[in-house]
Formats: structure tokens, sequence, C-alpha cells
């Protein structure tokens, strides 16, 4: 079983680009990141002509994210992340497909730094370690995948002197993902990639997709009970090359049934 992530951009702009890696690579879960789309919006019924069905929890203009599943209607357990009433951004949602809790995620950016964006996004990532404890107790076999907008390590990026102001490489933002896996969470893509060198973002600016100048902030994370299941995980990095692509390139891990 295949369950993918991809941070979309924008599902109107980029739909072509996503209705063709779906019938390409055909995943039995896709998590969308950046659908841009407010609810009523949702092309559900182009997802529904090639078989997927979906929940979603959109917002006009940015953020947005859904759940995908092949021949199965996903059933919502959970749409927004908990701990702060006060929040409206569109930015997780969980469901269960096939015997797996899947949450998807789409992590402040937390530029600039200083500022109030970055304090939110260090304020976000305890809320989500703490639903992600919640999850562990459950002893469900779950997977949290998404936009995290953290690069881990220095391996996860191109040049980390060029990327060393950005929030995604400040120690805190770091610290705060690092202790997601000391509670027992599993970096499919880093387990089976120990080296690094593996991106998943390229921007659009100054040539960076033409001269491999990238870096890894979708990830896979797996419960013990599905860390035990992988067999393989991976980009699919050719996407990120084709006409009107997403600055994103969707990753994904295989699980044994």
């Amino acid at each position: 079983m295949r369950i993918a992530s991809f941070n979309i951009n924008g599902i109107k702009a980029r739909l072509p680009r996503l209705l063709e890696w779906l019938q390409e690579t055909r995943p039995a879960v896709a998590c969308l990141q950046e659908i841009k789309s407010q609810d009523e919006g949702f092309p559900a019924h182009e997802f529904a002509a090639i078989g997927y069905q979906a929940i979603w929890h959109g917002q006009k203009g940015f953020n947005g994210v859904a759940i995908l599943a092949d021949g199965l209607q996903p059933v919502e357990a959970h749409r927004g992340l908990p701990g702060d009433p006060t929040d409206e951004h569109a930015r997780y949602i969980e469901a269960d497909v096939f015997g797996v809790r899947v949450a998807c995620l789409y992590l402040p950016n937390g530029n600039p730094v200083p500022g109030p964006k970055f304090d939110y996004k260090l304020a976000w990532f305890e809320r989500l370690r703490a639903r992600m404890r919640e999850l562990r107790r459950t002893e469900l076999p779950t997977v949290v995948l998404g936009d995290f907008n953290v690069i881990p390590e220095d391996k996860d990026v191109w040049s980390p002197r060029a990327m060393a102001a950005d929030a995604l490489m400040q120690p805190e933002s770091r610290d705060a993902y690092a202790r997601l896996l000391g509670d027992g969470w599993t970096d499919a893509i880093d387990l089976l990639n120990p080296r690094g060198g593996v991106w998943t973002f390229w921007d659009y600016q100054a040539g960076a997709w033409q001269r491999d100048h990238g870096f890894r902030i979708d990830h896979a994370l797996l419960s013990p009970e599905l860390a035990d299941r992988l067999i393989a995980a991976g980009v699919d990095k050719d996407h990120r090359g084709r006409e009107r692509a997403s600055d994103h390139a969707p990753v994904w891990v295989e699980l044994r049934d």
C-alpha cells in the first residue's frame, strides 16, 4: 500500500499535473497541502472521475489540506489541530483509510525570523507534538505526513550556509522536529536515505530546479505499528520538472498490507 503526500501549491492551477500524478503512480492514499481553495471550490468531482474519494479542509487563497483515497471514502477523524480554538488556519486533517490513521498537515513556514510568524510556527509545533502523543497512545497504525517546513539536518539541504537564516533551519525548528522523532516516530525518508541528499522542494527563483538547489521539508512519520511494515520510501522528483509544476515533489511510503 502506497501512501503519498503532495504540496500542490494551488489545486486549481495545478489540477492537470495532480491528476496526471495520481493516474501515473496510483497511491492508495494521497495527502495534499496548500490546496488554496475554499471548501465549496474543491474539485472533488475531478477526483471521483478517476476513482478517488476525498475529504478536505479548505481556506480562501492559502493553506488548505485534503486526503484522497483510491476507491474508498476516507472516514474523517479530526479537522483542525487541537490546542488553540482561535486558530482558523486550515492546516490539519485526519482520517481512517484502509485500516491506517492518516494525518495530513501543512506546518507554518515561520518567516521572517524573529517575529510573530516564527512564534506561531513553534507554538503550532507544540500542539502537533501533543496531538501525536495522543495518537501514539491509541496504538493505531498511524502516519503523519505533509509539508513540515523544517529542514531536519544539514544533509537535507543543498547549501546549509544559503539557508542558515531561514525559519526552516533555525535551531528551534530543528529541535521541535527532533522531539517528534524522540517520542518514537520514524522519519521514513531519512531511515532509507541516511546520507541525505534527497530534496522535496526547489524554489521557482534563481534556477533552483535546473541547478538542483533543493531541500527536504516534506516528511512522512510512522508510528511503531507502521514502521515495522515499511518497505520503501521515496520522492517522485520528475514531477517537479513538468510544465506548470508545483515547487514541491510528491513523497511516498510503501507499506506491507
